[in-house]
């Protein structure tokens, strides 16, 4: 597949007009000012059109797209313990499956072509994931709130099954993380057996909620004498790369930790947002030379997988938080959206637009109102673009979703299949 004349983002984020782009097979072949010699297959006229690396979300919980607008306008906890437990309590493994589609579809109409996952029904949530043709870190999250013995949890049973039968599945589509839910939903004995068992394994990542609300922060205070992030450091989560999500209210000692110990923070600016759980200071993870990427946390407290609106967002509201109107540069932003998540998913090879790096890739229209005039491409994709200005996602050098259609979802029978499960579920509510 060859793109002629298009609009690039290159490795550095800087634009470049008229390239050429091959790609062969799952690769970047070729990236130019002149054709190359030897093409075979389509050809792609790139007038109007940006070629750039897709999108990585860097924290997602993708089946909760069966609970869209299911309780609004409430306090973190009665949302928690009124509508989503007792929801997600009559989840099965065929609606996980089925919301997880769902999810995969419109994140490919959004440019993201790989998601970090935490969650239950593993396995489910792995079909869809090979199904649809995306890429995916996918998490058992383990929880023990009652201080059980560890080995007797199931979820830590199903954890270790999960990550022999699926890990690096799907043509390596498909990588296996550990993943502790939060200090606050464990004990300690928990924390250090998670941690022990992943240090077994060759290359394993850790994903980790940290800092999300005040109350959380100040709570493992007042319980440890010590912040989540120390918390989690000393009980070894951070001893295998680690992916903290939201870290709203995470100090300068924290990040000190997250650069030592060389953790992703995942920012997940409308999820905290919407929920009132505050704005985390993305430009201070920057100055610290902390791994940043961006996550949009699930559907339920989103309620949309945009990620142009997650990046616009992660950009004003810094500004806001920081008082500083020169904060997070718009390439600070994209580079997190892009190889930031790729870099925290240990997709190495991908998250730019390189010779030789996988072609997980989009193509976004800039030739539509809201793109022009064009003083900076750049300012304009973050904070003029919309999701609705993907035209093209590529996943691997195949084409997955082009103008509104799926080369490998059926999307009509995906929505009619989460509306049944979810009436199904509220059903027996």
């Amino acid at each position: 597949m060859l793109f002629s004349n298009i609009t690039i983002l290159d490795e550095e984020l800087n634009v470049k007009e008229n390239q050429y782009v091959l790609i062969k097979d799952d690769r970047v072949a070729y990236i130019g000012d002149e054709r190359p010699q030897e093409v075979s297959g389509r050809e792609i006229d790139g007038k109007g059109r940006l070629l750039m690396s897709g999108f990585f979300n860097a924290h997602a919980h993708s089946p909760m797209t069966l609970m869209r607008g299911y309780g609004e306008n409430m306090v973190l906890q009665d949302w928690l313990t009124k509508k989503i437990f007792p929801f997600e309590d009559k989840l099965t493994g065929e609606a996980v499956y089925w919301g997880t589609m769902l999810a995969m579809a419109e994140s490919l109409k959004f440019g993201i072509v790989s998601t970090s996952d935490m969650y239950y029904f593993c396995d489910d949530m792995a079909r869809a994931v090979a199904d649809s043709g995306t890429k995916n870190n996918i998490s058992r999250s383990i929880a023990n709130p009652m201080g059980a013995d560890v080995s007797r949890l199931e979820s830590f049973d199903e954890m270790k099954h999960f990550y022999r039968e699926f890990n690096d599945a799907a043509d390596g589509r498909i990588i296996v993380d550990m993943s502790l839910h939060a200090e606050y939903t464990s004990n300690p004995e928990t924390a250090v057996a998670l941690a022990d068992y992943a240090r077994s394994l060759d290359g394993v990542k850790m994903q980790v909620h940290v800092s999300e609300t005040e109350f959380e922060h100040s709570e493992c205070i007042k319980r440890h004498g010590m912040t989540p992030a120390a918390y989690l450091e000393k009980t070894g989560i951070f001893d295998v790369p680690a992916v903290a999500a939201h870290c709203v209210y995470s100090d300068d000692s924290d990040l000190e930790i997250f650069k030592r110990k060389g953790v992703t923070v995942a920012a997940n600016p409308v999820s905290n947002m919407k929920l009132a759980s505050g704005i985390c200071n993305v430009q201070k993870i920057i100055d610290k030379g902390v791994n940043l990427a961006i996550g949009t946390d699930s559907v339920a407290s989103n309620n949309s997988l945009n990620f142009f609106e997650e990046i616009k967002t992660l950009v004003t509201g810094t500004k806001v938080i920081s008082k500083d109107p020169t904060a997070v540069t718009p390439k600070d932003a994209l580079r997190a959206a892009t190889y930031g998540g790729a870099k925290a998913q240990g997709r190495l090879d991908s998250g730019a637009l390189k010779e030789g790096n996988k072609a997980d890739l989009i193509v976004i229209d800039i030739s539509g109102p809201n793109m022009h005039p064009v003083h900076s491409l750049i300012n304009n994709l973050v904070y003029s673009c919309s999701g609705g200005d993907v035209l093209m996602t590529i996943v691997d050098g195949k084409v997955l979703y082009e103008n509104g259609q799926y080369s490998t979802i059926d999307i009509e029978k995906t929505v009619d299949m989460v509306e049944k499960s979810t009436r199904e579920i509220l059903e027996r509510l």
